[in-house]
């Protein structure tokens, strides 16, 4: 009788980790089934134990977001048309990756060896978070695969075009404030130092505004080896205080609050809870358990405690739309549509017409937010470059109006 390692989560939503003896995947998934658990993973221990003491946990390679969001892809539009085990052997041969070959190679070799895929996946738990793995899961016990990979595959290419769109509106900004920053540091350091020294043997007191600007060179030109440790040190600190969960909630906090950034940060979290939970609904995955295991990917900390509530609330019987309201801090359209789609019994569309909604109000504040802050930088660098040449005209000014005299 062999032993299996699983994770399943219980009636109250709890996950349970452990062993189970049985002679096949089959049997040990039927007692966890008789036991009343939702299975996440379920392997052979003796496979989880020889990857634990190899050390390959922490560095084996893993599939990207990118990678993830192409094989589930392509192993949607491959299992409409052929078997299981030849279209994860053709995502396979195909890769250009050798990493992404491997990974799937162990896939398809778990497959092959009579396992679910949601356990065949269990074996790359770097690649295939938990949500991933429980919906395929759901998707096979109910003998609906392919239609979940589809609605899993176009979930997360969603998700990916919303990534694509966040690092565009926070790159080209840095980008820009970067490269102003960089400039101005070249005329402080190299350039002012080297046409104001001409006037140290004028004799005349030369004018503040030149004063200060000199004096801040000299400093940038003496010191900056020091501001620089200063900096590294400082981002070091405030990294290390990130990981104590006081500061870290702390911080979340004050990032909500803030006039435009918060509200940006609530919207797309609650377009990203309201597109998983649609999809997870439609894929008839029990709504507690797809909470339960969408809270931990919660970076925010102060959302993921008010997730965390609105599990605890759902399974103290609750509705969803009553838990998202005395949360206090998902946006008014999301709780009403939440509460129509109960009444309605049509939850999955009225969630997904609230993530179109919020995706869309992302759209616009980051088009808007762009086109100002684009004009604004320009307009602070060159009102600093402005300063700069002021401070080397003046002093000109004053002795063309000496000779003058």
């Amino acid at each position: 009788m062999a032993e299996f390692d699983y994770i399943a989560i219980d009636p109250a939503g709890r996950e349970r980790k452990g062993a189970i003896k049985a002679e096949t995947v089959e049997d040990a998934r039927a007692k966890l089934d008789a036991r009343k658990l939702f299975i996440v993973r379920i392997e052979p221990g003796a496979v989880e134990t020889a990857r634990r003491r190899a050390g390959l946990s922490l560095r084996a390679p893993r599939l990207s977001a990118k990678e993830l969001t192409l094989f589930t892809r392509q192993l949607s539009t491959l299992i409409q048309v052929s078997p299981l085990e030849e279209s994860l052997r053709t995502i396979g041969r195909q890769s250009e990756q050798a990493h992404v070959r491997a990974i799937v190679g162990k896939v398809h070799s778990g497959v092959l060896e009579g396992r679910r895929l949601a356990d065949a996946l269990g074996a790359e738990p770097r690649s295939f978070p938990p949500l991933y793995r429980a919906m395929i899961s759901a998707g096979e016990s109910s003998g609906s695969l392919p239609t979940i990979m589809e609605r899993l595959s176009d979930l997360m290419e969603r998700q990916a075009v919303i990534r694509s769109k966040v690092l565009t509106a926070i790159a080209y900004p840095s980008v820009l404030a970067a490269f102003a920053v960089c400039v101005v540091a070249a005329l402080m350091i190299f350039v002012v130092p080297k046409v104001v020294e001409q006037f140290d043997t004028v004799g005349q007191q030369l004018p503040l505004l030149t004063r200060m600007v000199m004096g801040i060179s000299a400093f940038l030109a003496g010191y900056w080896w020091l501001l620089a440790i200063l900096l590294g040190v400082a981002g070091f600190g405030f990294w290390r205080a990130l990981k104590i969960e006081s500061f870290r909630y702390r911080f979340d906090a004050t990032l909500l609050r803030l006039p435009l950034l918060g509200r940006l940060i609530r919207d797309l979290h609650a377009a990203r809870m309201a597109r998983t939970l649609s999809t997870m609904v439609a894929s008839r995955l029990p709504l507690m358990e797809g909470l339960s295991l969408t809270t931990q990917t919660v970076h925010n900390r102060v959302l993921r405690q008010a997730s965390e509530e609105i599990v605890e609330a759902i399974r103290g019987g609750g509705s969803l739309s009553a838990a998202l309201r005395r949360a206090g801090v998902f946006p008014p359209l999301l709780v009403y549509l939440a509460a129509s789609g109960e009444s309605a019994g049509r939850l999955d569309s009225m969630l997904e017409r609230a993530a179109d909604y919020l995706e869309r109000e992302f759209d616009s504040f980051t088009s808007a937010a762009l086109a100002m802050l684009e004009p604004a930088i320009i307009i602070l660098m060159g009102g600093i470059v402005a300063v700069i040449i002021l401070s080397i005209l003046l002093p000109i000014l004053q002795l063309q109006s000496l000779t003058g005299a």
